[in-house]
């Protein structure tokens, strides 16, 4: 098999882990959070919609600074409901399946790297480096999981069965 269509397939069903997660996001909750250490639901449930868009990054571009010297930052609009987010959830998926689709393994093979301040954070194939977005959005979408289940929101059945969904 192909890396590009097992990570076709793997988006595929990641997607749609996330579709059942983002349709259970409740209004009025883009800030809460369940400790002041933690993230803001918002900024959670917003990467869970969008990590998608890194597997693009990872495949069109050949670097990625996340905290520019110079500070200048992309900032995105708040996403407040569920349509929103899974309207972002399409739109990242679609982008990261047509740069998948434009790839070729021997590009996944060359060397990707991530920045900080233009200093080299992490650096390795891209193929790898996908496979980490990819295990990073199952992360961010069990966190995703707790806070909905603290909020009282029903938890979706993921990998398996949960207290509020048992189509498994």
């Amino acid at each position: 098999m192909k890396l590009t269509d097992f990570f076709q397939a793997e988006i595929d069903r990641e997607v749609e882990r996330s579709r059942r997660a983002l349709e259970q996001v409740p209004e009025g909750k883009y800030n809460w959070k369940p400790h002041e250490k933690s993230m803001i639901f918002g900024y959670l449930a917003d990467m869970v919609a969008t990590i998608p868009t890194w597997i693009t990054m990872e495949i069109k571009q050949d670097e990625l600074d996340v905290a520019p010297a110079e500070g200048h930052q992309t900032k995105q609009k708040q996403k407040e409901t569920s349509e929103e987010l899974l309207k972002a959830l399409d739109e990242s998926a679609a982008a990261a399946r047509a740069a998948l689709e434009e790839a070729t393994d021997e590009h996944l093979m060359t060397s990707w790297r991530l920045l900080a301040r233009g200093n080299v954070v992490m650096e390795a194939p891209r193929h790898e480096m996908i496979q980490d977005t990819i295990n990073h959005w199952a992360h961010h979408r069990g966190q995703m999981t707790v806070y909905l289940r603290l909020m009282g929101a029903k938890v979706p059945a993921l990998y398996g069965p949960s207290a509020d969904d048992n189509r498994f």
